[in-house]
């Protein structure tokens, strides 16, 4: 038997109003084509990284991340990151989570508890995936976590 679903599974949401908007996307395509826009990239890791990276050329990019600093990309990320924010071509909201998304801005709370509201086009979120695991054990397949990690058992 074989299931290929992919390794972020589906992606994980923020939860907040006006998420599901012709505004926000989970995944990028064709950077090469957004142009003039100004855009809040969510999350910490590679992917947000990475994204926030492909755009900054033609837009204004800002990275919300939940935490005080990166501690899980790729160090080739994180040498393009810290270039870029020197450069100033990326803006980093460290210890910032975004609290509602409107129309033509988003809100973010920051870790002292103000409210800050950024002018914005677009919002990519990237904070992971959820694995399909009740369709998993549908298929028969007992998924347990152990120390934040997935371990499959297949029944015959």
């Amino acid at each position: 038997m074989l299931i290929a679903i992919g390794r972020r599974g589906t992606p994980r949401k923020l939860e907040v109003p006006d998420e599901v908007s012709t505004k926000v996307a989970y995944r990028l395509l064709d950077p090469e084509l957004i142009e003039d826009k100004k855009i809040l990239v969510v999350g910490g890791g590679d992917s947000a990284v990475e994204s926030a990276l492909l755009l900054k050329d033609r837009n204004h990019v800002c990275i919300s991340y939940r935490k005080d600093q990166f501690g899980r990309i790729k160090p080739g990320n994180q040498e393009k990151l810290e270039a870029a924010l020197e450069a100033e071509e990326i803006e980093v909201l460290y210890s910032s989570n975004v609290t509602e998304i409107k129309p033509d801005s988003v809100t973010l709370k920051t870790a002292d508890g103000t409210e800050r509201d950024l002018e914005n086009d677009l919002v990519y979120i990237f904070i992971g995936g959820e694995l399909p695991i009740d369709f998993l054990k549908n298929a028969g397949i007992d998924v347990e976590k152990k120390f934040g990690k997935i371990v499959k058992k297949y029944r015959n």
